[in-house]
């Protein structure tokens, strides 16, 4: 995905001219970024008060809603699983791609009415975005427990045959059953030791039927045999069976526990199954829903902050710009070159460099107003 420098300079004579500039500065002569402007509307500007006070509440809430677009996105890799190349596609804002949103950003007046103050729309987003916040967590850990249960069933049903369910290897008629003296167990045998079973298995104990052992089923590494014997010798078997490296398994043949395990490994996958689309679906509406929030409050610390830095009336141009990766020192240089006339200080501090008690790495000043919005949502390439 991609990066983009949304960035403000104050209008010259007319917004136009500080646009054709840019594009003199950026484009027309060495292809340092691709640029379009940023439409903002005209928001109620308010009290200078409002505006320093919302300036830190848009940088928190914005962090915020950043971090919820990045959860749900990750969260639909988690859920696509086996599709995570899908996920991209998942991954839309209104409907469009995120490169495209961005570029061609319309403020949607519908859900954030420019006739309200700044502090309210910040405050419509807010709410919007704990909700989706909070849906998530409850909607994650529903369908987490529903996948770690049936993950369990599975592990059980697919282990090593020390360990794993054995509903789906034995059979009714492998059991010598309701007898009050006799008993089928069920031997773990190695199988490089499969000779000395053949040979030893009847001397284990005293009361083993002679030529009672049938092999069940085989793994890479044991086979499962089964052998009847007398119930009073079960402890003195088990006992000679682990010195010779055989393995008992303790299990005791009852259809309706077996039945009731294979129905609700059914049930879990059907349940994973239905909760499956429902849940992509929620992700995707929301995912979009909160990429749009982002976005908006992109623009409103642009507006914001212009305002702030550049005074009323209102006048000044945001541009979103794609940097050329290659071209992204140049382009700085460039920028700081055109607009270091709108803040002698701020060309002298350089925000790369560590400057003791000066944590300016992190806010990244610049005599524009700058923020980055960074498309890389996802903690693995696709």
């Amino acid at each position: 995905m991609t990066e983009f420098w949304l960035i403000s300079a104050p209008g010259e004579k007319t917004c136009q001219q500080t646009w054709d500039k840019l594009m003199v500065a950026t484009t027309r002569t060495n292809n340092l970024s691709t640029n379009n402007k940023f439409n903002i509307p005209d928001l109620k500007v308010g009290t200078l008060d409002v505006l320093v006070g919302l300036s830190d509440e848009l940088a928190k809430l914005d962090s915020f809603v950043e971090s919820v677009v990045k959860k749900v996105a990750q969260y639909m890799a988690d859920v696509l699983e086996d599709s995570r190349d899908k996920v991209q596609e998942n991954l839309l804002a209104n409907g469009v791609d995120l490169v495209t949103y961005i570029t061609r950003f319309q403020w949607d007046m519908a859900k954030y009415p420019i006739k309200q103050s700044l502090k309210n729309i910040s405050e419509i987003i807010s709410k919007q975005a704990t909700q989706i916040d909070n849906d998530l967590k409850a909607r994650a850990s529903a369908y987490n427990n529903l996948k770690g249960n049936l993950q369990n069933l599975e592990r059980k049903n697919a282990g090593s045959l020390l360990t794993r369910s054995l509903a789906d290897i034995v059979r009714k008629d492998d059991f010598v059953l309701d007898s009050e003296y006799l008993i089928t167990m069920l031997v773990v045998v190695p199988k490089i030791n499969y000779t000395d079973w053949q040979k030893t298995y009847e001397t284990l104990a005293e009361m083993v039927v002679p030529r009672s052992t049938k092999l069940l089923f085989e793994d890479n590494e044991s086979g499962l045999f089964s052998v009847t014997l007398f119930r009073k010798a079960i402890d003195d078997f088990k006992h000679k069976a682990r010195e010779n490296k055989f393995i008992v398994r303790d299990f005791l043949y009852n259809e309706e526990e077996m039945k009731a395990d294979k129905e609700e490994m059914t049930r879990l996958s059907t349940d994973k199954k239905k909760q499956f689309g429902p849940l992509v679906r929620w992700l995707k509406v929301n995912f979009s829903e909160a990429f749009i929030a982002w976005i908006h409050i992109k623009a409103l610390r642009m507006f914001v902050e212009s305002v702030l830095r550049y005074g009323l009336p209102v006048n000044f141009q945001a541009m979103l710009l794609q940097p050329n990766k290659k071209n992204m020192k140049k382009l700085r240089e460039v920028l700081n070159e055109l607009y270091k006339h709108l803040d002698s200080s701020a060309s002298i501090i350089d925000a790369s460099m560590d400057i003791p008690g000066l944590n300016l790495s992190q806010q990244e000043y610049y005599p524009y107003v700058y923020y980055k919005i960074d498309c890389n949502l996802l903690d693995f390439k696709v």
